[in-house]
């Protein structure tokens, strides 16, 4: 899992390497906003099929991506949003939101979170592997699902 990668067309910003490795090893790649150049999306689908939410930096792919997505992911549902709001009480609105997701994905503030929300919601913000502003790491996510189960959450900082 990824968000707010910022990526722009013509740039010298990529991700990085240990990114790409861990994309080598996906399923699926969930991306929660800011993605910023389509390309990266078409980059991103070379490795596994791609879910991503359209961020508030991501002018050239409205239309293209959704605000909010639903998907069922080995029998889990998973539902992504970019904006998340602000942590005081987002435990609670992405519960009423979502009330059918085991596991919600979103960005926005680049601040890695793994948390428990309500009724054992799995709240999960990846971080940004590109901009860590004011964050001590760049960090993605990492998630495994088996049979229903959320078998494996974990924040990645890159090294």
């Amino acid at each position: 899992m990824i968000a707010d990668t910022h990526i722009r067309r013509g740039g010298s910003r990529r991700l990085p390497d240990a990114v790409y490795d861990e994309l080598g090893r996906a399923d699926v790649v969930l991306h929660a906003g800011d993605v910023v150049a389509p390309e990266l999306l078409d980059e991103l689908s070379g490795f596994a099929p791609v879910h991503a939410v359209l961020g508030n930096n991501d002018l050239d792919l409205v239309g293209r991506l959704p605000r909010t997505e639903e998907l069922i992911l080995d029998g889990v549902a998973v539902a992504m949003i970019h904006d998340a709001g602000p942590r005081a009480g987002r435990a609670g609105r992405l519960s009423r939101r979502f009330p059918g997701a085991r596991l919600v994905v979103f960005g926005h503030s680049h601040v890695p979170e793994d948390s428990e929300g309500v009724g054992g919601q799995r709240l999960f913000n990846p971080g940004s592997p590109t901009e860590r502003r004011g964050q001590p790491h760049h960090t993605y996510g990492v998630l495994e699902v088996v049979d229903g189960a959320i078998t494996e959450h974990r924040l990645i900082a890159v090294p």
